[in-house]
């Protein structure tokens, strides 16, 4: 009789077919779990070389079954969905195109599935800096803007401020019948940059009583690219999270902001200045973060 499979391993992509091929090669490192598990890659309409490098099975794992779906509405929230329609696994295990997996990932979370049966899991991911020196702005509070995550000791996660992250987290297929879907208004759109659909999907698992479980053993390296080392895009990011979060809280209030999101705008610049007037541009970044952020938060309230 055929096993069946325990681990969807689901892997979305949009046009980054030079970081895909080696994440593709780097699954061929992996240690074999015990009981079965597939590869699924969304491809989430891509124009680049990335359907002509997944129509070769040269990178294929071996004694791995591999499939790979067209994804055509655009967007990492849309993609995932679409996963979660197509997985045949009784946990889907996320992870993003420009990742290295620790060669006892699949193990470590196998383990814990086998063990403990949650509805849900995270693992650790590390920052990997493979182009260029970290640049003397990026301090160790920005890593986790970057991806890095780190818990601790393995556990239960029960709090929301406690989150796991996009690029390495696993759910129980049927959980989402109860949950829902992740959000499509989130996430990553094409090169639009717009997060938060993981942490926003996390809060919902943890606040109707489901049981999470973090997993530290199940690495995950995070290869980071120079395109992402500017200033830019961290106030980028923080702004456009900003947009989304004061467009959805206004709901169906009235258009003028409450007046206590401009004070929090105004402290939010004085603080950010004079943290860079006193110690220089290479430790204000995080503060510039906050203020952009309220910037974006209020501009969303107003533009709904």
């Amino acid at each position: 009789m055929e096993q069946a499979i325990l681990i969807t391993v689901a892997l979305c992509t949009h046009n980054h077919a030079d970081r895909l091929r080696r994440t593709l090669n780097d699954f061929k490192a992996l240690r074999s779990p015990t009981h079965s598990w597939e590869l699924l890659v969304v491809d989430n309409s891509s124009t680049d070389d990335t359907p002509k490098l997944l129509a070769d099975a040269a990178w294929h794992p071996p004694g791995v079954e591999v499939r790979i779906v067209q994804e055509t509405k655009l967007g990492l929230s849309n993609a995932r969905n679409r996963a979660i329609e197509e997985a045949r696994g009784k946990y889907l295990l996320f992870v993003d195109d420009d990742e290295t997996p620790d060669p006892a990932w699949l193990v470590a979370y196998e383990d814990a599935m086998l063990h403990f049966e949650p509805d849900a899991l995270g693992g650790r991911i590390e920052v990997l800096f493979e182009q260029g020196a970290r640049p003397p702005w990026l301090q160790d509070e920005l890593l986790g803007f970057l991806g890095q995550l780190n818990h601790g000791e393995e556990g239960w996660l029960t709090d929301s401020t406690t989150p796991f992250y996009g690029g390495n987290f696993a759910v129980r297929k049927a959980i989402f019948t109860q949950v829902g879907l992740f959000d499509a208004d989130l996430g990553r759109k094409g090169r639009v940059n717009t997060g938060g659909e993981d942490t926003e999907f996390y809060r919902r698992l943890v606040a109707q009583g489901y049981r999470v479980r973090w997993v530290p053993d199940a690495i995950i390296n995070h290869r980071i690219i120079v395109d992402k080392l500017r200033r830019s895009y961290f106030l980028e990011l923080h702004y456009r999270q900003g947009l989304a979060e004061g467009s959805r809280k206004r709901g169906s209030k009235k258009r003028l902001p409450p007046f206590y999101l401009f004070g929090q705008l105004v402290r939010s610049i004085n603080s950010a200045l004079q943290k860079r007037w006193s110690q220089g541009k290479d430790f204000s970044l995080r503060l510039e973060m906050n203020a952009i952020y309220f910037f974006g938060y209020i501009h969303g309230w107003i533009t709904k």
